[in-house]
C-alpha cells in the first residue's frame, strides 16, 4: 500500500479538550478525545479514519503471523442460522448474551458471538480423510455479544473485532502440536504489538475443552486478576487457580460438638473474641479462619431455571463471584434474595450451619465446600438457631457436603498450587486485560456436529479441535492503556496511524510552501504523514496539543527555525528534540 498524506484541514476528525462524561479508563478517554472512535450506542463504537488505520495495523500484524505459521484465512457471515448452535446447545447456553433475530419468514438467526460451529461444519463439508488434516483456519471478523455492562470503550463492547482460528487433527498428539504452533505464533504477535503481557493458566469456560491459557496485558484497569508464584514461575488467572488440598487431620482429641449461646457477635471478629474468652482451645487461639461461613446463592441457568446453592468456606475468606462463575459457566450467579430465603424457613440468617444444608437435608439445597475443609478440620459455625453457634464441629465426623468447589478469593501470600509447601513459593496478584485465549476444545463440537474422517485403516474417527482467539479491537485499547502520558497517546511505530505528524506552525506562505513540499517528500520516501495544514484561526499551540494528543511517534515542526534552514524533530515517546536541516529531514526520518 502506497504512503498517504492525511491533511488535518480535510481529516474527518475532531479533537476534544475534555474527557467524555462516560469514560472511566485512559484508553477510552484518549481514543475519543484524539478523534479515533465515537460512541454510537452503549458498547458500540464507530471507528473514525485515524482509529481505523490503527485497527488495520493491528489486524495486519495478526494476519502476518497467522499466515507465517501456515494458517489459511476465510470469512464467515456475522448473521448465522440457529440450527448449528442448537446442535451444540449454545443457543441455550449463551442465554441473554446472544443477539437473536428473526427473518421475515420467522426463521431464527443470531449475530455470531464466536464461530466454532461454522468452522466445524465447513471442514465437515469439504474434508473426509485423515490425509486432509491437520488444517488451520482463521478469520478476522466482527463479533456480537449482548454484554450486560459494556464499559471502558472498545475494551469491553457489544460489537468487537476478533481473530478466531481453529485447528483440526485426527489425534490428541496432533492437537498438542497445533496448540504449540499457535502458542508460538501468539508470542510473536504480542511481542510485535508492543505491550507488556503474561501467559497464564486459564479455564475454558463455556467454550469447553481442556488445556487453556490466556495472554493478559498487564494493566491496572484490567478486568482479569491473575497470580504469579514468587518461586517457580507458575501463573494463572484466579479463576483457574487450584487450591492445594491439605491432608486429613487426626481429630480424636477434639471434643464432641456443642451448641453454645453467642450473644452480641454480629461480626466474625466479635465471635472469635467471645470464643477465645469463653470456649478456648487447648492447642492455640481461635481465629477467623476457624469459623465456617455458609454463603447462600442462586444459580441462574441459561434455560431460565433457578437453583439455590450453599458454599461453605473459612470465615476469613469471601466468595469470589467471578471465580465462582468461572467454575460454573455458562451459569450466572447472584446472592440469594429475601424471596428465595422465604422459601426455606429452616435457614436462620447469620446462623446457618451444615445441619440444614445438602441435597439430603431438610432444605434440599446443594452444599459445596472449599477444598481446604478436609476431614478432621475443626470449625465453629451457625447452629441454625438465632444467637447460637456450634463449637468443635469436625468435618467428616459431624458433617459432610455434596462436593467441593473453587470459589473462595485467592489472596496475596497464599501458597502456590504448583510448588507451595512450608518452604515453597507464595502467590502475588495483579490485573490484566485478556488479549488472547488458546485452548484445546477436543471433540465437543466435532461430536455435536458429527465431524468425522477416515483414518489410515479406513475407520471413521472423530476430529479433535483447538480454538485460538485474539481481541483485535481490544488490542487497540490495550496498547493505548500501555502507551500514553499526561499529554495524550504515544503509539508504537508499527501501530501508529502515521509515521510522522507534520505541523506547519506559522502564517507565512513561505512556511506553508516548505511544509507542503516536505509532506510530499516524506510521502515519496514511503512514510505516512498526518499534515496539520490548517490555516486561519488555528494557532500553533492548538496544533502542538493535537499532535501530542494523537500520539504519532515523530512530530516534525516547520516553524520559526525555517529562517535558519532547520525544522524541529521531536520523538513523541521520549520527548527528545533536535533541529535538523530541512534538506536532511527525509533522510533523517527514513533512517
Amino acid at each position: 500500500m502506497s504512503a498517504r498524506i492525511l491533511r488535518m484541514s480535510q481529516l474527518f476528525a475532531r479533537t476534544l479538550r475534555d474527557d467524555p462524561a462516560d469514560a472511566e479508563v485512559p484508553s477510552h478517554k484518549l481514543l475519543v478525545r484524539a478523534g479515533y472512535v465515537r460512541r454510537a450506542a452503549p458498547g458500540i463504537y464507530t471507528w473514525l479514519p485515524l482509529g481505523l488505520r490503527v485497527l488495520r495495523n493491528v489486524e495486519g500484524i495478526v494476519r502476518e503471523e497467522m499466515d507465517a505459521m501456515g494458517a489459511q484465512e476465510l470469512q464467515f457471515p456475522a448473521l448465522l442460522p440457529r440450527e448449528p448452535y442448537e446442535a451444540s446447545n449454545r443457543w441455550t447456553e449463551y442465554g441473554d448474551n446472544l443477539f437473536r433475530v428473526q427473518d421475515r419468514k420467522g426463521a431464527d438467526l443470531l449475530l455470531g458471538p464466536t464461530h466454532e460451529e461454522m468452522f466445524t461444519l465447513a471442514v465437515k463439508d469439504l474434508y473426509s480423510s485423515y490425509k486432509d488434516l491437520p488444517v488451520w483456519l482463521y478469520q478476522i471478523q466482527n463479533k456480537y455479544r449482548d454484554e450486560a455492562r459494556p464499559r471502558a470503550g472498545v475494551l469491553r463492547g457489544r460489537e468487537f473485532v476478533m481473530k478466531d482460528s481453529y485447528s483440526f487433527d485426527t489425534t490428541d498428539e496432533g492437537l498438542d502440536k497445533s496448540y504449540a504452533a499457535h502458542r508460538a505464533a501468539y508470542i510473536k504477535t504480542f511481542d510485535r504489538l508492543g505491550f507488556d503481557y503474561v501467559i497464564v493458566k486459564a479455564t475454558a469456560g463455556a467454550m469447553g475443552g481442556s488445556k487453556s491459557e490466556e495472554f493478559l496485558a498487564r494493566s491496572v484497569v484490567g478486568e482479569d486478576t491473575f497470580v504469579q508464584c514468587s518461586s517457580c514461575g507458575y501463573a494463572a488467572n484466579v479463576e483457574a487457580v487450584t487450591v492445594p488440598v491439605p491432608p486429613a487431620l487426626d481429630h480424636t482429641h477434639v471434643p464432641a460438638a456443642h451448641a453454645e449461646a453467642t450473644p452480641d457477635t454480629p461480626t466474625i471478629e466479635s465471635l472469635v473474641d467471645l470464643l477465645n474468652a469463653q470456649f478456648p482451645r487447648d492447642d492455640r487461639a481461635w481465629d477467623a479462619g476457624d469459623t465456617l461461613k455458609n454463603v447462600l446463592l442462586v444459580l441462574k441457568h441459561p434455560d431460565g431455571t433457578r437453583e439455590p446453592l450453599a458454599i461453605g468456606l473459612p470465615g476469613d475468606r469471601e466468595v469470589d463471584q467471578k471465580r465462582l462463575e468461572g467454575q460454573l459457566e455458562p451459569i450466572e450467579v447472584e446472592p440469594m434474595d429475601e424471596a428465595e430465603f422465604a422459601k426455606h424457613p429452616e435457614l436462620v440468617k447469620g446462623y446457618i450451619g451444615p445441619g440444614v444444608l445438602g441435597e439430603e437435608s431438610s432444605s434440599g439445597i446443594r452444599y459445596l465446600l472449599d477444598p481446604r475443609i478436609v476431614e478432621g478440620t475443626r470449625w465453629v459455625t451457625g447452629a441454625d438457631v438465632d444467637g447460637r453457634h456450634v463449637v468443635d464441629l469436625v468435618a467428616g465426623r459431624d458433617f459432610t457436603a455434596d462436593g467441593t468447589i473453587e470459589a473462595a478469593e485467592v489472596r496475596d501470600g497464599d501458597l502456590c498450587p504448583n510448588c507451595g509447601s512450608d518452604d515453597g513459593g507464595t502467590l502475588s496478584s495483579a490485573r490484566g486485560i485478556e488479549m488472547g485465549h488458546i485452548f484445546q476444545l477436543g471433540r465437543k463440537y466435532a461430536e455435536a456436529l458429527d465431524l468425522k474422517v477416515l483414518d489410515e485403516n479406513g475407520k471413521l474417527v472423530t476430529v479433535t479441535m483447538g480454538s485460538y482467539g485474539i481481541g483485535v479491537s481490544r488490542a487497540v485499547a490495550a496498547i493505548a492503556e500501555d502507551n500514553h502520558d499526561e499529554l495524550g497517546l504515544c503509539w508504537p511505530r508499527e501501530i501508529a496511524p502515521a509515521h510522522v505528524h507534520l505541523v506547519a506552525a506559522g502564517k507565512g506562505e513561505e512556511l506553508f510552501d516548505a511544509a507542503d513540499a516536505l509532506a510530499d517528500q516524506l510521502q515519496a520516501a514511503g512514510l505516512d504523514v498526518i499534515y496539520d495544514d490548517r490555516r486561519g484561526k488555528v494557532s500553533p499551540g492548538v496544533k502542538f496539543k493535537d499532535a501530542e494528543l494523537m500520539g504519532v511517534p515523530t512530530i516534525v515542526v516547520v516553524g520559526k527555525g525555517l529562517v535558519d534552514g532547520v525544522v524541529e524533530v521531536k520523538d513523541r515517546r521520549t520527548g527528545d528534540r533536535a533541529d535538523v536541516p530541512l534538506a536532511d529531514v527525509v533522510a533523517h526520518l527514513s533512517a
